[in-house]
């Protein structure tokens, strides 16, 4: 018995021995349990749907999936398209872009670098930011815009611009700048 009590009292000493509180030591195995919580793929698509229809394709060379508990976001760090479908299910809108992050929690995308937005009518708009609000079904910036409208031969400069993820409404916010086609403006003034 007495051979038994000192055997359990070695394993106790040895167990206590074992633990550390080694701040660094800490440190290291959070950041090594917060590194299991990122997701990464390659040449990734993924579809949105509405009452069992496709509304949108999301196309990426890489997505990093970021899964926090409050703070969960898809990072596309090397560049997406997003495309937009109609009710025909045809493709009239893109969105293209050198990155983009998607914060889970605000349903937003926030697309950055060489930023095109574009549709079927060979419309476009280039900014250096673009947002677009999955839930209100917008895009939207506060930085600078450049519509460039071929059919008509028109170019719009601004700052600030919102449209629907169609492209068929547009509002620029301010200092608008333009080349207008001259026979389009005759027919305005008539």
């Amino acid at each position: 018995m007495q051979i038994l009590k000192l055997f359990y009292g070695l394993l106790v000493v040895l167990g206590f021995s074992a633990c550390s509180n080694e701040v660094e030591e800490i440190n290291q195995l959070l950041a090594e349990d917060l590194q299991t919580n990122v997701e990464r793929g390659k040449n990734i698509r993924i579809f949105y749907s509405d009452s069992a229809s496709v509304k949108v394709i999301i196309n990426a060379p890489v997505l990093e999936r970021y899964n926090a508990y409050n703070d969960s976001k898809d990072v596309f760090p090397k560049g997406i398209l997003i495309e937009f479908l109609n009710e025909q299910k045809v493709v009239d809108s893109w969105l293209k872009a050198d990155n983009a992050v998607r914060e889970a929690r605000t349903s937003k995308v926030t697309a950055k670098g060489n930023v095109i937005f574009y549709n079927a009518k060979n419309e476009k708009l280039e900014t250096p930011e673009l947002i677009w609000d999955e839930k209100e079904r917008i895009v939207y910036t506060e930085k600078i815009v450049r519509i460039t409208q071929a059919e008509k031969g028109d170019t719009t400069y601004g700052f600030g611009f919102q449209a629907n993820q169609d492209f068929s409404r547009i509002e620029i916010k301010k200092k608008v700048q333009g080349k207008m086609n001259v026979t389009d403006f005759v027919s305005l003034i008539d």
